[in-house]
């Protein structure tokens, strides 16, 4: 079966990190860019970062968690990560990972698994 699964989310006060994770079952994660995205209640989703492929070696982020937020991939374990840190009440949202994304402008991989979603996790920060 082909899918994404986040796992990671939780409740943290403001300035505390979560490590949200993106495993991937059925297909190679290594062969796409992944793209981190989020959305709170009643925004538009937001894509908060992206990891190329491996063949591409790059990784990009929004403005509103560069320097905060830093994608990372373990090819043996087919997963990718978000590390989070320095959290602030405004990065409260359901995650979500997905074989596609807009940053950086990397090549998307084969399209077999182009556009698989996870069900999304999550955060939410609050003292």
């Amino acid at each position: 079966q082909v899918q994404l699964v986040e796992s990671g989310g939780g409740v943290v006060q403001p300035g505390g990190s979560l490590r949200l994770s993106c495993a991937a079952s059925g297909f190679t994660l290594a062969d796409y860019a992944i793209g981190w995205f989020r959305q709170a209640p009643g925004k538009e989703r937001e894509e908060v970062s992206c990891i190329s492929s491996v063949g591409e070696g790059g990784t990009a982020y929004a403005d509103s968690v560069k320097g905060r937020f830093t994608v990372s991939r373990d090819n043996a374990k087919n997963t990718v990560y978000l590390q989070m840190n320095s959290l602030q009440p405004e990065d409260t949202a359901v995650y979500f990972c997905a074989a596609e994304c807009d940053l950086g402008d990397y090549d998307p991989g084969p399209l077999l698994y182009f556009g698989t979603w996870g069900q999304g996790s999550q955060v939410t920060v609050s003292s």
